[in-house]
């Protein structure tokens, strides 16, 4: 006689915070997936599109602020402000109050370019959106929020901790130890 095994049905597991890691990893990771795919079909790459839909959003920024926006760091805003500048998509200006000051904004062509392309891209995003409801949604952007900013303040209360420790232990070495005699 020959034993078959059988699964048995998962019993309603509890999803852990690493669990749900994962799933908004993937989550992300698919979607920032779907979005390159699209910029890529018209020439250029996902930091590209970001600042220049910052632009189009916000208005003419200096790079460090759209480096803020977009949370890219200032080498790769300036290499993609230097790509975007050679397609004619953006031009530098200085700030007539503050010539130290330079600020990005669009182009006409640039303009013209990130509209459409951004339609575009929003259609794209309802397109995997219409997988939930409005209001599962506006749920997952509300949880989504809360999460983001627990996480937030979790960083915030460790990077408070970790400057109040004394300067050995940042350094993960214990104080002398004194010999009493």
């Amino acid at each position: 006689m020959t034993a078959t095994r059988t699964k048995s049905p998962k019993s309603k597991e509890r999803t852990t915070a690493p669990k749900l890691w994962v799933v908004l990893a993937r989550a992300y990771g698919a979607m920032a997936a779907y979005v390159e795919q699209i910029v890529a079909e018209e020439g250029i790459c996902l930091s590209d599109f970001m600042v220049l839909e910052v632009l189009l959003h916000k208005g003419p920024l200096t790079i460090s602020e759209i480096g803020e926006k977009v949370l890219l760091a200032a080498p790769s805003m300036t290499s993609a402000i230097d790509r975007m500048e050679k397609l004619d998509y953006v031009v530098r200006k200085n700030l007539k109050e503050d010539r130290r000051i330079r600020l990005v904004e669009l182009t006409r062509s640039g303009r013209g370019f990130i509209e459409d392309l951004y339609q575009r891209h929003a259609r794209s995003l309802e397109i995997v959106g219409d997988a939930l409801s409005q209001d599962e949604i506006e749920r997952l952007r509300k949880l989504l929020k809360k999460l983001g900013l627990s996480a937030a303040t979790q960083q915030n209360s460790a990077r408070a901790a970790a400057q109040e420790k004394p300067a050995h232990a940042a350094a993960g070495k214990r104080p002398a130890q004194r010999k009493v005699a």
